[in-house]
């Protein structure tokens, strides 16, 4: 939290000024910025000076704190290292405006526009005021800047900590580096945004649409995630320590470096899952990771037991000795995936695509259901691999048990010790 004090302790009213006094600071304050004679840095903190065209105007390092600028035109404006602490933007318009090292510390932007805009480094946290005449505790006032209108700004190594942004559209906008912890980003709109790097730390994301992002490298530790959108996201490298993505749709989102290692991110999500397992339930969260694209990935000796894997693409990836007991791997595609020695059992590959992979050695057995209590029932829990994909995918050695292969495409499998016991192939496509 920042503290700045009020423009004036006296409990009067700042002067009151003529639109013609305001223009004519606006004139002194660029003559002032020329270092030409009879320049006067302009100080309009406190003033009212709403529905102003003030386009294009230059204020830069103008003392605005306070001030009153709802509703008014200051698109094109040059408001670089202006002190706007607690000034009130609502509702203007920014639209290319340039306010890079701009004191916005408690501002309200509510419904601005800000499009094309220039935040490089600016201050958007919250503020506090003291009054000494009452000595009363500080006031605090967080920047709210929600409902408006952000797209293609740019707000690199902006510290935007704390900051009201719900419902803003952030379409395209520039956030490298910047400081997002705790913000509030619900409902925000980010689609093809540059979030790399971002510190999201603690900040809400319910509901936001973070599309086609770039967000490598970003921390999202202790996000509220929740009915979030990351499709088509890159989310390689960034830090999802603490995140619940059980409401959160990743179709399409890159959790992979390039080189096919397992990313920060990746890693974070297979540990929670791997804690939820352990603590059955208890603790962790289970990996849900549906339409996420994990091509060529290395998940060899990983436990992903009971993950949600639907619609997920594996292709090529390496899942040697993987635990993958009773995972939903519906419509996955796994064509060339390494499976060898897996476990399979109870797992879920209803048309799944699986063609030229290796499964030799793999189990794929009934898993036994269990009561709340931990109890066997008696019950069976198959693997079921119904109208799945099985074109030239090696089976040497897999063991099948009460396996439903039924209407599976098995042209060109091969299955050499192949043990299919009690398995379902009915109306199965083979080469016999």
């Amino acid at each position: 939290m920042s503290v700045k004090r009020r423009p004036r302790t006296d409990g009067k009213k700042p002067e009151s000024m003529t639109p013609d006094d305001i223009l004519q600071a606006i004139e002194s304050h660029e003559r002032w910025l020329k270092r030409k004679p009879g320049g006067l840095r302009a100080d309009l903190s406190g003033l009212e000076v709403t529905g102003f065209q003030l386009a294009r105007v230059n204020l830069q390092s103008a003392r605005l704190s306070g001030v009153n600028f709802a509703n008014t035109l200051l698109s094109g404006a040059d408001l670089s290292y202006a002190d706007l602490f607690c000034a009130n933007l609502d509702d203007s318009d920014l639209t290319n405006a340039v306010l890079m090292r701009a004191d916005l510390r408690g501002a309200s932007i509510r419904g601005a526009n800000l499009g094309g805009a220039n935040l490089k480094e600016a201050d958007m946290r919250g503020g506090a005021i003291i009054n000494d005449l009452t000595g009363e505790k500080p006031t605090f006032i967080r920047a709210d800047a929600s409902s408006s209108t952000l797209d293609d700004a740019d707000i690199n190594n902006a510290n935007l900590s704390g900051t009201n942004l719900s419902n803003s559209s952030m379409i395209g906008a520039n956030l490298e580096n910047t400081l997002l912890c705790g913000a509030n980003l619900s409902g925000v709109n980010l689609e093809n945004a540059n979030l790399t790097g971002a510190d999201l730390s603690g900040a809400n994301l319910a509901n936001a649409k973070i599309i086609g992002a770039n967000l490598r490298g970003a921390n999202l530790r202790g996000a509220l995630i929740s009915e979030t959108s990351f499709a088509g996201s890159d989310l390689s490298s960034a830090i999802l320590e603490r995140v619940n993505l059980s409401t959160a749709n990743l179709s399409g989102a890159q959790l992979v470096t390039e080189s096919g290692d397992r990313s920060r991110s990746l890693r974070d999500i297979v540990n929670d899952h791997e804690l939820w397992i352990r603590e059955q339930g208890r603790g962790g969260t289970r990996a849900q990771l549906a339409g996420a694209n994990l091509k060529d990935v290395d998940l060899s000796d990983i436990n992903l037991s009971g993950a949600d894997l639907r619609d997920v693409d594996l292709s090529g990836a390496k899942m040697r000795r993987a635990q993958l007991v009773m995972t939903d791997l519906t419509g996955a595609k796994l064509n060339r995936v390494d499976l060898r020695d897996s476990d399979l059992s109870g797992t879920k590959l209803v048309s799944a695509d699986l063609t030229d992979a290796q499964l030799n050695g793999a189990l794929l057995y009934p898993v036994e259901l269990k009561d709340a209590n931990g109890n066997p029932t008696g019950r069976f829990w198959p693997s079921d691999l119904e109208s799945a994909l099985l074109r030239n995918t090696d089976l040497s050695g897999a063991k099948f048990k009460g396996a439903n292969l039924s209407g599976a495409d098995m042209k060109g499998a091969r299955t050499a010790s192949a043990q299919f016991t009690d398995t379902d192939l009915d109306q199965a496509v083979t080469d016999a």
